[in-house]
């Protein structure tokens, strides 16, 4: 099984930049997409044009007669934000999961819709766009808040004997070697101590940084670049999308990968491949 996760930073954007092109060369089973950027009636429309078959309500179900009604249907799902043009995560999966659930029933996270749970016969898939710090800092209470409840509502689900798959966009740089220029930022959001301090006792929890486990001192692999002139072909980055799984889920990990030659958004796609 081989899934993908990409910040798209608008799905309509990125569209226009080949991201269909990239879906089917892609080869995944499921992709998880954030910071979608785009209201429910908008996505209908895309979804129609590329038969794609909803896996919850929607607002308009009699568009997705037809393709409920396809032999091999790409499922989605889709969280948006009350606020237009902002935040919002999906994903497309060929495999249809045994459920779905958007958001976790608090509604001071969920009106941003950041978070989408999938559950399949071996585990339970969590995309998340994790909120920004914000360049004053003023969100970092928000985002450690947001982070403590999902962190929260993963341990309840291990508890009912699930294995986990998190990815995402979870806006933090964990150690040096996932930053370019670590000393310069310091007190940037992504990179402070206690946004760092979060990821780390996050992985105290049991939970994997595959791309990390895998390649323990590999540098320069970044995820996302300032759209600032030149910056991204210098390759002057932050690694702040990954694929974390539980501890006993490691031993089905066959590869972490990232694709930073891709275009199309100012973060890139990253994939996790399992045996």
């Amino acid at each position: 099984m081989k899934i993908a996760s990409w910040n798209v930073n608008g799905i309509r954007a990125c569209i226009k930049k080949g991201f269909w092109e990239w879906f089917e060369n892609s080869k995944a089973d499921v992709v998880c997409l954030q910071e979608m950027k785009i209201t429910e009636k908008d996505f209908a429309k895309i979804a129609t044009e590329h038969d794609l078959t909803p896996l919850h309500d929607f607002s308009d179900p009699d568009l997705f007669e037809e393709e409920r009604k396809r032999k091999k249907p790409i499922y989605f799902a889709l969280a948006c934000a009350e606020k237009a043009g902002y935040s919002g995560v999906a994903i497309f999966s060929k495999i249809k999961p045994k459920g779905v659930q958007v958001g976790w029933g608090i509604d001071e996270f969920d009106r941003e819709g950041r978070t989408i749970f999938a559950e399949y016969d071996d585990f339970l898939l969590v995309t998340s766009y994790v909120p920004n710090g914000g360049r004053d800092l003023s969100r970092i209470p928000y985002k450690m808040a947001y982070s403590d409840e999902l962190l929260k509502y993963l341990q309840k689900e291990r508890k009912r004997q699930k294995n986990i798959i998190l990815c995402g966009d979870m806006n933090v740089a964990h150690t040096e070697i996932d930053i370019k220029n670590p000393k310069t930022n310091v007190n940037n959001s992504g990179f402070t101590q206690i946004e760092r301090d979060w990821f780390s006792k996050f992985l105290d929890h049991d939970y994997i940084d595959t791309f990390r486990h895998l390649n323990p001192d590999k540098r320069d692999i970044y995820t996302w670049w300032s759209y600032r002139p030149g910056v991204r072909q210098r390759n002057v980055g932050w690694r702040i999308d990954y694929f974390a799984v539980t501890g006993e889920m490691i031993s089905k990990v066959k590869s972490s990968t990232t694709q930073m030659e891709q275009m199309g958004s100012d973060h890139c796609p990253i994939f996790l491949s399992l045996k």
